[in-house]
């Protein structure tokens, strides 16, 4: 069963049974919206570049970063699934993040996933945005977070991973953010350290 999150909700990253999750995928899907105007019809939707991203966190400390010019953590436990330039439905994950979470250094306790419009359209130009969070073990989706249509800005910190104690607990954010990269969107992820 899915939880909806809400922006700000967590959720235990623990199974039914209460055994930890071990292999979780943030998946990102996304489709570009339809032109309006005169040309609409001429030119349908507008291809639309958004990235997924993984910054990995010790405290306020950075540690490494999973995105699509680098899609292996240094320890290898988060994975990128590759660069989708032009989305597609919005009903399947164009983008996911693939991370093994007994292989997460000790020392990293937060995990924030963004995504951003490389190529600068603003999010009123992409319809049907997603981020989930699946247990790739089962492939249940343990939770889904809609991002909102429409606004002038150009990225979004999503959610993040964080150890507590034993487990992890995941929190939506959903936060509107401008930047292309991963790095123009550093101090708006660091408030969520």
């Amino acid at each position: 069963m899915s939880v909806n999150l809400a922006k700000g909700q967590q959720i235990s990253l623990s199974k039914d049974t209460g055994d930890a999750l071990t292999l979780v995928r943030m998946g990102l899907g996304w489709q570009a919206a339809p032109r309006k105007g005169f040309l609409a019809k001429l030119t349908g939707t507008r291809e639309i570049d958004l990235d997924a991203s993984a910054v990995l966190f010790s405290g306020q400390s950075y540690v490494d970063v999973v995105f699509f010019r680098h899609l292996v953590s240094e320890d290898g436990s988060v994975r990128h699934s590759g660069d989708n330039l032009v989305g597609g439905t919005g009903q399947a994950d164009d983008e996911s993040i693939a991370v093994e979470l007994p292989r997460v250094p000790r020392e990293v306790d937060q995990i924030v996933f963004t995504v951003n419009s490389f190529t600068g359209q603003t999010f009123a130009e992409v319809g049907s945005a997603y981020c989930r969070l699946v247990d790739e073990t089962t492939g249940q989706e343990l939770a889904r977070h809609t991002l909102e249509g429409g606004g002038r800005h150009t990225a979004q910190i999503m959610a993040k991973v964080q150890r507590e104690g034993a487990g992890w607990q995941l929190r939506a954010i959903g936060e509107p953010a401008a930047g292309r990269t991963f790095q123009d969107l550093m101090p708006a992820i660091t408030r969520h350290l």
